[in-house]
This record gives C-alpha cells, structure tokens and sequence, in this order.
C-alpha cells in the first residue's frame, strides 16, 4: 500500500481476558506510521464487530461463529474456579468437576466455555456478565468456572481460584474476514506468530547493494637489500684465516 490508499490505523478488536500488549509494542517497532488502535469488544460481539468491518482483525474465545471469517488459535488458557479465600476448596491446589457437583456454580450469559453438562447445582438467577458473576461469589452465593485469565482480570482481595483439571479450556485466537487479507493483516499475523522482520513471510527490508571488492594494493619494493655474498667469500669485519703453505 501506498499513498492514500494507506490506513489511519489498524483496528484490532479483543475480548476481556486477552492481553495484546506484547503485539502492540512489536507493531509500533515495525509500523511506525500506522497506528495499532485497540477496541475492546465483548465474547458475544466479537465475531459480528469484524464482520461488520467494525474492526480489521479481532482477538476472540473458541468456539465462535467463523462463517466468513479466518482464525488462527493463538494459546489456550486453563479453566479455573473462582471461590472465596475461606471456601474448603481453597485447601486444595487443583480439583476436578465431580469436586463442584455439591456446589452451587455459575453460568453467566457470557460464558464462553463449551459445556457439554454445566458443572454443580445451578443458581436461582442466572447473571448477565462475569463481572456480576464474581460480586455474587463473593457474596457466598455460589462458584465461578472461568478461563484463568478472566480471574484475574476481575481479581478481587477477597477471592482466590484453582485450576479444575477437567474442564472444557478456552482457546483464544486471531480472527479476520476470509475476503480481507490485507497486507497489514498478514503483518499482525506474523508478528503473533513470532516471525521476524526477516522473515520470508513478512515486509522485506531494503537490501544493501553488493560493494565491489577492493584490489588487493602491489607489493612494496624492498629497498636497501642486502647484496648477496659468494659462498665461501669472507664476512665484512673479520679476517679470514691465512692459507697454509704446502711442503
């Protein structure tokens, strides 16, 4: 791209719980002048902001609705349960799904994990968001299952997790229109995939032309030489030893 047919801006959407910061810096490095705009947008949205062209590419939670859309999963968070820090299962370092069955656990309408069987006794109200989720566990209401990154996104001083070794696990990836590869799309895609500026994928640096190779400068003549001695002729500075006379 270039002249006016260069964007103001990449628009990079993301659900609560991913952290681009680490991308962010690597594109300020390698796309000085296109700025890297960040739209937060929530789990259910996600998919419709990029089809809307709302966004150009979005970090989102598996399983989503892909049709017409590109995604490449990035990482894969473990699933943990949110509990108050005096709950019994604070004790343990991990616990599995048949641990929660006798718990009240649950289900906000932005949960974004598959469940084939949601875990433990349901809840008499079942709350919009998983920040609301979180203030009825610490009201001892019940339990939370969430990807771990959402635990601490919303920690609170008065809630721990642990790791439920069982669950369903959340997988985050990168998303876009199948139609709208752009070259500013496939650049943010090399850099979540780690590729390098040099890499054969990515933005080619202007290379250096080759330098001619000097020539190697002639041999200075030796001057001063020493001349050369006959053999068996006497050295400079000594005398050389009388012959003897024949009988």
């Amino acid at each position: 791209m270039t002249g006016s047919d260069v964007p103001l801006s990449f628009r990079l959407g993301y659900v609560p719980g991913a952290t681009p910061a680490k991308w962010v810096r690597i594109w300020a490095e390698r796309e000085p002048g296109v700025p890297l705009e960040l739209i937060g947008v929530t789990a259910a949205e996600a998919a419709g902001k990029v089809r809307a062209d709302e966004v150009d590419a979005v970090l989102l939670r598996l399983p989503a609705d892909r049709e017409g859309l590109h995604a490449i999963p990035l990482y894969t968070e473990t699933t943990v349960v949110v509990i108050p820090k005096d709950h019994a299962i604070a004790a343990a370092d991990e616990v599995t799904l048949d641990d929660l069955a006798d718990e009240v656990v649950m289900h906000p309408a932005d949960d974004t994990l598959d469940w084939t069987q949601p875990p433990g006794l349901p809840a008499l109200h079942r709350p919009d968001t998983t920040p609301d989720a979180i203030e009825l566990v610490a009201a001892g209401v019940g339990l939370l299952v969430v990807p771990q990154s959402l635990a601490r996104l919303y920690h609170r001083r008065d809630l721990t997790y642990r790791p439920v070794t069982d669950a369903p696990q959340s997988r985050v990836a990168l998303s876009w229109p199948e139609e709208e590869t752009t070259d500013l799309v496939e650049q943010f895609i090399g850099i979540v995939r780690g590729r390098t500026v040099n890499s054969t994928r990515g933005r080619q640096p202007a290379q250096p032309q080759p330098q001619p190779k000097a020539k190697k400068p002639a041999p200075a003549k030796k001057t001063g030489a020493k001349p050369v001695r006959r053999q068996g002729a006497p050295q400079p500075g000594k005398r050389g030893k009388p012959g003897r006379r024949s009988r």
